[in-house]
């Protein structure tokens, strides 16, 4: 089986009819695999290589340079490390750029949508609101928020302001401190450089600072989205390849940077009628990856699709445009449309595909960009007029937009004084054993969503709450466990009984869902804010808390600074796919075991969902006993 996913695998079938060819065929053609790349004892950091280490003991044992097994395999994890801060930390700018032209009158397209949030981050920040008019506190933080990228002389504000005490004393001591963005970026490419730092141990350490500055991007991505585009609140939508029309224009986002998508979502509003004097019935708007998550939590636009699948709503002939910004784009989507009427539109200078039309985006032009994009759509629906459409009828109804604030505004309805206590005490009570946090891509490796599911059938069932962002969230729309429904069908007795509590409360005549989508990739800071909030709450580190996180189909760098950051902050940490540091048994023993006693979090590494979630299960209890809580069987 390819995918859980029955709309994926109907697409599948129409495109070996079509004779199309998909990911899951370009990924069978890589067979066999090479062993050495995927024990990361692969290095090709300069021209004398590139280099191979025999796994098994046998010549040759070190590079041309003489870097052996441990110093290759922890060059290209940091590596990994650096690339994923690097595309966190590029959303980050690229906001804080769009927050500083407004700020400064540059550019009128992205005013400031939630006064709150700005105030409250500009005070976090440590930024006096008082007696400024909106643009000119913007602007304080805008530049404050820039001035994070470059070398500085303290932390970085946008990691440690949001830190417990305890996890900033326990960095500082590894001396795992970020002092910039783009700094400790430029630093990691420079130590893995040939002829740099060979120590594995000191390579992982300068990892571990380059993830925490990954956490610093990732966290102000979050509170600048929800600054310029509005705090997500619980929005009703649906998902899976059933939300087209063949009647309307269908236009799918992709990407992960809301400063294009937001943007279009008004501008299609607008142009309503240019669609109607086409003969469309209207412009279908829908999101594919993380830039679908952010127009669902903020406006209820439905997800198409996630990750692998992102090829296969073309071969339903019904799709007119593939509108994209960066990150897990695939180039493939050209060649898949190659034979459709589908217009492929690339929107940034940093991320052309060779034979997509492109449109460039930048904040100044935005709305006539946005309009000439919606203007290609349209077109490409005139053309497929009189052409067979056929689309899959499957789709699931979601329940997303659980930002912090929502969260916390959900459980004010039980304790209006003292909205974490609710949260805290059913914890302490045990009708929650735990907090999960799901996260990470799709990988063709994995049949599509069966680590997702399987995870999460059995911790809700042992009463873990399970929240999810990315395409891990993805998984759970197309899926239905974003339904309250989900809560009856999969809770324990326990978790179902707090949903339903809060459901109640907030007047939903039933439970609130089970797994809590509360982002895209970037918006994993969202839950740390949560395990921070309750670690203070408790006087606890974070590395005392019944939490954890799971990549179980993960595939991009992004994922491994992600769960190097978690792990930084006291977490257990599951992957379902195997890393490719195998080959240095120093390296996997510090991810698994070492890193523990220095941070308390620690890499569970283990392909099976069921075996997966004894673990991470375990892993829970342990932290309850720690706590002097009950305890569980497995």
């Amino acid at each position: 089986m390819k995918s859980h996913d029955t709309a994926v695998r109907v697409m599948l079938d129409a495109a070996r009819d079509q004779g199309a060819e998909t990911v899951w065929d370009r990924h069978a053609k890589q067979d066999p695999r090479c062993g050495f790349g995927e024990t990361g004892l692969c290095c090709r950091h300069c021209s004398q290589g590139p280099c191979r280490i025999n796994p098994f003991g046998e010549d040759p044992q070190k590079g041309v340079c003489g870097a052996d097994a441990d110093t290759m395999v922890a060059r290209g994890l940091v590596r990994a490390i650096a690339a994923g801060c690097a595309s966190h930390s590029g959303h980050a700018k690229h906001l804080a750029h769009a927050l500083h032209k407004w700020a400064k009158g540059h550019s009128d397209h992205y005013p400031v949508k939630d006064e709150a949030k700005l105030k409250a981050v500009a005070g976090r920040m440590g930024i006096s609101g008082e007696g400024m008019e909106t643009r000119q506190l913007a602007g304080q933080l805008a530049d404050l928020a820039l001035k994070q990228f470059a070398e500085g002389e303290a932390p970085l504000a946008w990691a440690f302001n949001h830190l417990t005490a305890g996890r900033r004393e326990a960095l500082e001591r590894l001396g795992a401190v970020p002092t910039g963005i783009e700094n400790t970026i430029a630093e990691m490419l420079h130590r893995t450089h040939m002829g740099v730092d060979a120590d594995p141990v000191n390579l992982l350490i300068g990892g571990i600072a380059c993830a925490v500055a990954d956490y610093a991007g990732s966290h102000m991505a979050t509170d600048l989205s929800d600054i310029l585009f509005g705090t997500p609140q619980p929005v009703a939508s649906r998902a899976n390849l059933g939300v087209m029309d063949a009647g309307k224009v269908n236009i799918a986002l992709h990407g992960h940077n809301p400063v294009l998508s937001d943007l279009l979502v008004r501008a299609a509003l607008e142009m309503e009628g240019e669609a109607g004097e086409a003969g469309a019935a209207g412009i279908n708007l829908m999101g594919v990856c993380c830039t679908g998550n952010e127009i669902l939590m903020r406006h209820g636009v439905p997800s198409l699709t996630h990750s692998i699948s992102q090829e296969l709503p073309i071969f339903t002939g019904a799709l007119d445009a593939m509108v994209v910004d960066y990150q897990c784009v695939y180039p493939s989507l050209v060649a898949a449309a190659s034979c459709a009427h589908t217009r492929v539109i690339t929107t940034m200078g940093m991320a052309k595909i060779s034979g997509a039309v492109h449109i460039e985006f930048t904040e100044e032009n935005a709305r006539e960009s946005a309009q000439k994009i919606i203007r290609e759509a349209i077109g490409a629906f005139k053309s497929r007029k009189g052409r067979a459409v056929s689309i899959p009828e499957i789709s699931s109804e979601v329940t997303a937009g659980f930002s912090v604030e929502a969260i916390v505004g959900a459980l004010s309805k039980l304790d209006p004084a003292d909205p974490l206590k609710p949260l805290i005490d059913n914890i302490v009570g045990g009708n929650i054993q735990g907090v999960v946090l799901v996260a990470g891509c799709n990988n063709v490796k994995v049949p599509q969503d069966e680590n997702f599911l399987g995870l999460a059938k059995e911790l809700l069932a042992r009463d873990v709450l399970v929240l999810a962002t990315g395409c891990g969230a993805g998984a759970y729309a197309r899926h239905g466990f974003l339904t309250p429904g989900a809560a009856e069908k999969y809770a324990g007795p326990g978790l179902k009984a707090v949903l339903s509590a809060v459901g109640e409360a907030n007047g939903l005549g039933g439970p609130l869902p089970p797994v809590l989508h509360i982002g895209s990739c970037v918006d994993n800071s969202r839950a740390v804010d949560i395990a921070v909030a309750v670690a203070n709450r408790l006087g606890v580190d974070t590395d005392k808390l019944p939490v954890a996180a799971s990549a179980p189909e993960y595939k991009t760098e992004k994922a491994v600074s992600i769960g190097t950051y978690a792990v930084a902050f006291g977490l257990p940490v599951h992957l379902g796919v195997v890393p490719p540091v195998l080959g240095s048994q120093t390296v996997a023993g510090l991810l698994t075991a070492g890193v523990k006693e220095l941070l308390g979090g620690w890499f569970i590494v283990e392909p099976d969902p069921l075996k997966a979630a004894e673990a991470i299960f375990g892993a829970l209890q342990e932290r309850r006993r720690g706590l002097g809580l009950a305890s569980r069987p497995w």
